[in-house]
């Protein structure tokens, strides 16, 4: 009976589905534990009803957290096209963010004394490792890449034994390794090389298989046919086959890049002075650890989100070469 109606009335349906959802989204942030302490600091004077029923308040707490939802997600879809949509959620989600990290009671003037240091000093810094080790290990990757498509056993065999090794190893096992462990044979190796020989080995490593991925996606029809107008080896891949290849290279290897850019936090643990390294120590000064991380973190999102507007930027110009 009740599913004829429903059938009979789509409008009734509809109603009748978006309210079984909205009651099962609020059972699911009942059944996740969602704290009611939040009604309480935004509407003060339910903060009696809220310690008295606490059962009572976490329903009320789910109730408005699901309808919050689904008033959201009906204004958004009032926006025209997906330009302002994305916009929209973007402008609300670092709202939310915003709003996570102010309920830490963060001390602002600590911030402010302390951001300019981090930039100057920690930006600077992890930029120069993270670039120059990306440089070395595109040059690694390439070697790597050829040699694991020679023919020649022994190239082949070293290839694949350092690209095992390298990706098998921890990031941050291999920077002990490294510093500490070429002192030993006669090698002093201060802690700024040492993280970008690190970073350069690993991600040179894992890039080897993009770079071989890359060169294998072109047909052999262009080496044949490059080889038949006269040219080496060497040209053939520095003049027909890379440039296709780029095409297949850039977005993995820009997000290997991205990575290593986050990743070099970890040459910390050597002494480095880069965004991570200055973070915690100047955190300790005054016991505002929290403060100097969440500082630190929206510095590596601000330098990702750079990075990935300089990749699309990249794509795009290989993208309409290779088109052309």
């Amino acid at each position: 009976m009740i599913g004829r109606l429903l059938l009979t009335y789509p409008e009734t349906s509809r109603r009748v589905g978006g309210l079984a959802l909205l009651l099962v989204v609020t059972a699911s942030f009942y059944g996740l534990g969602i704290s009611s302490a939040w009604i309480g600091r935004f509407i003060p004077a339910s903060a009696a009803f809220i310690t008295d029923n606490q059962v009572a308040g976490r329903v009320l707490s789910s109730l408005l957290l699901a309808l919050a939802i689904w008033a959201n997600w009906r204004l958004l879809h009032l926006l025209k096209t997906k330009t302002q949509q994305t916009i929209a959620v973007w402008c609300e989600l670092f709202f939310l963010l915003m709003l996570f990290f102010y309920s830490f009671d963060l001390s602002f003037a600590f911030i402010a004394k302390k951001i300019g240091f981090l930039i100057t000093q920690g930006v600077t810094t992890t930029l120069f490792i993270s670039a120059i080790s990306i440089l070395i290990a595109t040059v690694i990757a390439m070697a790597g890449a050829i040699a694991k498509l020679s023919r020649n056993g022994v190239v082949y065999g070293l290839a694949t034994f350092y690209t095992s090794l390298f990706r098998g190893l921890p990031l941050l096992m291999q920077i002990y390794i490294i510093y500490l462990g070429l002192p030993q044979v006669g090698y002093v190796i201060g802690a700024v090389p040492a993280g970008i020989l690190a970073l350069s080995l690993c991600y040179g490593a894992y890039m080897t298989e993009i770079f071989r991925a890359g060169i294998e996606s072109i047909s052999r029809g262009q080496t044949e046919g490059a080889t038949a107008l006269g040219l080496s080896p060497s040209q053939t891949m520095a003049l027909v086959i890379l440039p296709q290849a780029m095409r297949v290279i850039i977005p993995p290897t820009g997000n290997q890049f991205i990575a290593m850019l986050k990743d070099s936090s970890l040459v910390s643990v050597v002494g480095v002075w880069e965004i991570m390294y200055l973070a915690r120590t100047q955190g300790q000064t005054e016991f505002r650890h929290i403060e100097m991380l969440i500082t630190a973190s929206m510095i590596y999102w601000v330098l990702s989100i750079g990075l990935e507007f300089l990749q699309s930027r990249i794509e795009e110009r290989f993208g309409r070469f290779n088109v052309r």
